[in-house]
């Protein structure tokens, strides 16, 4: 199967987390939606991440990790970092 790598954006309560997601090139599962509403997934994985507190006094701290793995029941946001 062919992949593509998406840059995405996922807001959690706390945190702001801003990496690539995989998904197939074309067809099932090829939008950011299909892959987050997943009923077999407890985690969406990130590569190249980076994580930033959403509140005032953390947003300025920026933290970097090669891979994160971030619970599915915490995520209130996600959308294509389009920038």
């Amino acid at each position: 199967m062919e992949t593509r790598t998406q840059r995405v954006v996922i807001e959690t309560s706390d945190y702001r987390i801003v990496g690539d997601v995989t998904l197939p090139r074309e067809g099932y599962r090829s939008r950011v939606s299909d892959f987050l509403n997943r009923s077999d997934t407890a985690f969406v994985s990130l590569a190249d991440a980076t994580i930033t507190g959403s509140n005032p006094t953390e947003a300025a701290v920026s933290v970097h990790r090669d891979f994160v793995a971030i619970g599915a029941a915490h995520i209130q946001m996600a959308y294509p970092d389009d920038a």
